[in-house]
């Protein structure tokens, strides 16, 4: 026997395990599976989520110049300091770039996030965000300069060459930054301050997720995938309480450990049948965490207690290990969850040649989902001043979801969408963002419970109210609207309104939340302008009949050569009219078995001249012959013997008025409560809605409204 024969033979190396648990399955792909990605790829291709060379290439050159203005920034401060001739020559900084772009996953037109790493003598709050900011707005090259220096990861947002730059500082503890920097290595992080830390860290997480997956090309093939799902499907939005890029690259970076051998399409599918399951709050980690002799916090719900409240963990794989998603709330995990579920059962389809890969990436249906809605109104005086609120209003909107869910014990429910819309027809530059709001699903209620969140508004309002770079005409508006009272423009061109199947009043009053058609939402005082304020008497907690109880309709059609919802706008441009001059507004009726009234116009509103037409089933033209008298009453759904919505209807003048009858008598205390101005009226002409004959007032008499 020969010698060799005695040996014994070694095993093979046992494959690399990818995370900190065996993978679910090793298994190869299938040809069915090849197929399905080399379809997936074409489709995504086709879709237009690949820069082209030409796009490539400037890029590259923009970073490149970006890289050149640091360094003259650096040495220029080094020589304003009085250091010495070579220490100005060995000044330097260094350019990294994260995210997307640095994980391989940018698309056309895709921002660039960029960490600039300096010496310690050039500090964050007036060296960047001062001094190279002013040498940015010089340049021509630069447009669209937005600092944002109390931010999270402090950063400044501009174009260059049409390229929109995130730019990150991160100070680290050397006089002279090598060009060779390698910013994995723990010891950028000594002596630095949390900011400092945080800005490194999106370098070194995205350095870590590309050594932690199997197979980097089926990765980003997947990210892109994934990506594109998720704003297809509205829930693509760190800053609205949803998962923003990083967040969908550790996802997905673990199933991908999970699945080595997978491709694209595989992983696809295995990422819904996996996260469908997950058992929140259990965290996705690609690593164990780590401790460090230079003691920085890392998330750990063991010791820190914070850790604990976080809904949705995921966490980084780069020391200080933290969790990326503390956005995540209650409502957007369950939206998330929700978006999952559908991803996953389509996936099944598509598995079972049922559906192709377009039926995964179908838009999401926001204003067919919910009855009632939270709309969030941004106004400014120019483009560049809305570029500015909006970013700020914007990165305060995860704030108003947090609020609602607090202040309402997470019975209401807040899905905020991260799309904006635009009201071209305005004035004033304007951007707007929604808010769909029902009951937490599966909780009894009592008949004719209501949810007041008024005060939850106020409350963000007053805070979003205390920007420091807040201008005139930076106004912030916010009201409650019911699904058939959405504006026009939230609609692609050529879509059709959705419609109930039965009227809303009609809808059964179910005991848990499974119908919200009788639920009230009460946010009117949020619509004016931060000196207004709006009397809580109407409030009218009434068990009975509750699918007929009025509210304030906070939403009309048109209003000439102004922004709708600002009234101090308006008072400036008519005023410039002649006071004789007769004004026409037309208001919609835009809720069923409600009471409408203008109250958005007491401000400048104390009576009614005229009622000059009438539009049945749709609203009232009302003619005022100046700006102080203009107004509008109607009513409409007012049952007898049932008590007005603004007091005890005892002579039964609010039925007479619901009911076709116009003529009522002013001195009964219950009449003037139809009313809604905030002073008196004289020699009202009434009209109602459904086509009767309006009868005037008597000179002289006189009625006093209560708001």
């Amino acid at each position: 026997m020969n010698s060799s024969d005695k040996m014994v033979r070694k095993p093979p190396p046992a494959p690399r395990q990818y995370g900190l648990t065996k993978p679910i399955s090793t298994a190869g792909p299938t040809a069915a599976d090849l197929k399905r990605t080399i379809e997936l790829e074409k489709f995504l291709l086709d879709a237009g989520l690949y820069e082209s060379k030409e796009e490539a290439i400037k890029r590259e050159e923009v970073l490149g110049e970006i890289n050149k203005i640091v360094k003259s920034w650096v040495k220029q401060l080094t020589r304003q300091r009085g250091y010495s001739d070579q220490m100005v020559e060995e000044a330097n900084a260094v350019i990294f770039t994260f995210g997307s772009y640095r994980l391989g996953v940018h698309g056309p037109g895709s921002d660039i996030d960029t960490l600039c790493v300096g010496p310690s003598y050039v500090n964050r709050e007036e060296d960047f965000f001062i001094v190279l900011h002013d040498i940015l707005a010089e340049m021509e090259e630069v447009s669209e300069l937005q600092p944002v220096p109390d931010a999270h990861v402090p950063v400044m947002r501009f174009k260059f060459h049409r390229i929109s730059i995130d730019l990150l500082y991160a100070s680290i503890s050397r006089l002279v930054v090598p060009e060779d920097l390698d910013i994995s290595h723990g010891s950028v992080l000594y002596d630095v301050d949390e900011a400092t830390v945080r800005s490194l860290n999106g370098c070194r997480v995205a350095d870590q997720i590309l050594r932690l997956v199997p197979k980097i090309e089926n990765f980003r093939t997947t990210l892109r995938c994934l990506k594109f799902w998720a704003k297809k499907r509205g829930v693509y939005s760190n800053v609205t309480g949803f998962l923003g890029g990083v967040n969908w690259a550790l996802l997905v970076a673990r199933v991908c450990q999970l699945y080595p051998n997978a491709v694209p399409s595989m992983l696809v599918s295995r990422f819904f049948r996996v996260y469908t399951q997950w058992r929140w709050p259990n965290p996705v980690m690609l690593c164990a965490t780590e401790e460090d002799e230079l003691g920085l916090p890392v998330w750990d719900p063991r010791k820190n207690p914070r850790d604990r409240t976080h809904h949705m963990p995921i966490i980084t794989p780069a020391y200080p290990c933290m969790n990326s998603s503390y956005n995540v709330s209650a409502s957007t995990l369950r939206v998330m969850m929700e978006q999952f579920q559908i991803g996953n059962m389509t996936c099944e389809d598509i598995e079972l040649n049922k559906a192709g890969w377009s039926a995964l990436f179908e838009y999401y249906l926001f204003f067919e989902t919910y009855r009632n809605y939270l709309q969030i109104d941004i106004v400014a005086a120019d483009s560049e001043d809305l570029r500015l609120w909006k970013g700020w209003v914007e990165s305060r909107l995860r704030q108003l979801t947090l609020k609602i869910e607090r202040d309402t014990y997470g019975m209401l429910q807040c899905h905020p969408y991260p799309n904006e819309y635009v009201d071209h027809s305005r004035q004033w530059s304007h951007c707007a963002f929604f808010m769909g709001l029902q009951r937490k699903q599966g909780v009894k209620i009592q008949e004719g419970q209501q949810f007041d969140i008024r005060g939850t508004v106020d409350e963000f309002r007053h805070e979003v109210n205390m920007y420091m770079f807040w201008k005139p005409r930076m106004e912030l508006y916010v009201s409650h609207v019911r699904r058939k009272q959405l504006p026009s423009y939230v609609f692609p061109v050529g879509h059709k309104r959705p419609r109930p199947s039965r009227p809303i009043g009609q809808q059964p009053i179910d005991k848990t939340s499974g119908e919200d058609s009788g639920d009230e939402y009460r946010a009117g005082p949020s619509v004016l302008p931060r000196k207004r304020r709006m009397n809580a008497d109407f409030l009218d907690d009434r068990p009975n009949k509750l699918e007929k109880q009025a509210s304030i309709n906070t939403s009309w059609e048109k209003f000439p050569k102004s922004d709708q919802h600002n009234h101090v706008d308006v008072d400036e441009n008519w005023s410039k009219r002649k006071k004789d001059e007769p004004h026409e507004v037309v208001f919609k009726q835009v809720s069923y078995g409600s009471v409408c009234l203008s109250w958005q116009l007491q401000a400048f509103a104390s009576n009614i001249d005229g009622i000059s037409e009438q539009i049945p089933n749709d609203g009232v033209c009302v003619k005022a012959r100046s700006l102080e008298n203009l107004a509008v009453v109607g009513s409409s759904g007012v049952d007898d013997g049932m008590e007005g919505p603004f007091g005890d209807d005892k002579d039964g003048n609010g039925t007479k008025l619901a009911n076709g009858i116009s003529h009522f008598g002013s001195r009964k205390a219950s009449a003037g409560k139809l009313f809604c101005n905030s002073e008196t009226f004289e020699a009202v002409v009434m009209q109602q809605f459904a086509g009767s004959d309006g009868t005037s007032l008597d000179d002289g008499q006189r009625s006093t409204a209560v708001w």
